[in-house]
């Protein structure tokens, strides 16, 4: 068989080809078009089962990327869990030696004496000490006292020191040193004490000036 003559004879196979009779169709033509629709229904099938792939690789890349990041993040977080602790047992014990250093209602009375008491060590007259109404916080009461002492200079800046001092947690606000008309130094300043707060207490509640021995003396 000549090749040129089998290319010819295919060839005429597929001349005048009646596509709503393909019972008539020869071999080649039949054979050409199983093959194409095979073709199609495999490409259509590859498409759709690949793309359904496609997505899904996509979305479990992206959730292996999150994941990834949050084994970072959680990573990091693990390796100062241990310092994050001690920080914590630290500012908790903190805490606790500053609410023993604070005193009860009934502690009060004593430690305005010790404020009263602090200046007088030091040579300085009161022209004014004045507890004023207490202060309700959320974890503590606050007691500011108006003070007006007199004195050097020197003894003035030690009793500032001693009130620092103090065991009981005790600040001084709003201080001012001026002379005065004997030409001597007077110091103002509000004193501001600190108390344990008793069952019940809230921020609507308020005392009264505690120690009435301790008010306004001139």
């Amino acid at each position: 068989m000549k090749i040129p003559t089998y290319f010819g004879d295919l060839a005429a196979q597929f001349r005048d080809l009646d596509v709503r009779d393909l019972a008539s169709w020869e071999p080649a033509p039949r054979a050409a078009l199983a093959l194409c629709a095979g073709a199609v229904t495999f490409a259509a099938g590859w498409f759709l089962t690949v793309g359904d792939n496609m997505d899904a690789l996509r979305h479990l890349e992206a959730e292996h990327a999150a994941l990834r990041e949050r084994y970072r993040v959680r990573a990091g977080q693990a390796v100062h869990l241990p310092t994050l602790r001690t920080r914590k047992e630290e500012v908790a014990t903190r805490v606790t030696a500053a609410e023993r250093q604070l005193p009860s209602r009934t502690d009060m009375d004593a430690l305005l004496a010790d404020i009263n008491h602090a200046g007088l060590l030091r040579g300085l007259q009161f022209e004014l000490f004045k507890p004023e109404a207490t202060r309700i916080a959320s974890d503590f009461a606050e007691i500011p006292i108006r003070i007006r002492v007199t004195g050097r200079f020197s003894d003035l800046a030690r009793f500032s020191g001693d009130i620092a001092t103090m065991s009981r947690i005790v600040s001084m606000r709003d201080l001012s040193i001026q002379h005065n008309k004997s030409g001597g130094l007077a110091m103002e300043a509000n004193v501001i004490a600190y108390r344990l707060l008793e069952a019940g207490e809230s921020e609507s509640q308020a005392d009264t000036a505690p120690s009435a021995k301790h008010g306004e003396s001139r």
